[in-house]
């Protein structure tokens, strides 16, 4: 299994100059400490919320490509979210969900899930669907385009939790709109 901070860059390195949505919890957090820029909107305690946000920013800003940092409790929390994200069709979101079995930042719960998102996703309608087991199954992701959602089976944390998120919300509202407006 991969670390998340390793699939985060992974997703990076694919998509440089993509505005990015994370969800609540360690997820911002890692985020905000490998790459803390205006196009990064951390959501700091809206959980199962990083999926709908993406949509409107990638309805709203067709012209760049959207990527939503989720995770499995997250994405289990708003499991409707699929059926709008699907409905609408963006084909410049990329939903990533960092699947670790585990609400890692409330204590380590197992929380209720489907064993194979990629066939819950594939259902609802997305136009690609991969799960990604470790660092070779990447080029998977290779000349996709439209809609895509991905289940990176990620290993549970070793590693210290990194720093916590130094903007208030209004302060990543602000530097976030002035990022997204740039295209």
């Amino acid at each position: 299994m991969m670390k998340m901070t390793d699939v985060m860059q992974a997703v990076l390195n694919r998509y440089p100059d993509a505005l990015y949505v994370s969800t609540c919890g360690y997820i911002s957090r890692d985020f905000f400490n490998l790459r803390d820029t205006e196009d990064n909107f951390y959501l700091l305690g809206s959980m199962g919320m990083a999926a709908p946000v993406g949509l409107g920013l990638a309805l709203t800003h067709p012209e760049r490509t959207v990527v939503v940092f989720d995770g499995d409790g997250s994405f289990m929390m708003n499991l409707g979210a699929i059926a709008m994200v699907t409905a609408e069709r963006p084909n410049n979101l990329v939903h990533v969900v960092l699947d670790n079995r585990m609400y890692e930042s409330t204590g380590g719960q197992k929380p209720v899930q489907f064993e194979n998102m990629v066939d819950v996703a594939k259902a609802a309608g997305y136009a690609h669907a991969v799960r990604l087991g470790d660092e070779s199954d990447f080029d998977k992701l290779d000349g996709l385009e439209g809609l895509t959602f991905v289940q990176a089976m990620i290993a549970p944390r070793t590693e210290k939790i990194g720093k916590r998120i130094h903007w208030t919300p209004q302060e990543l509202v602000a530097r976030f709109r002035l990022a997204a407006q740039k295209g």
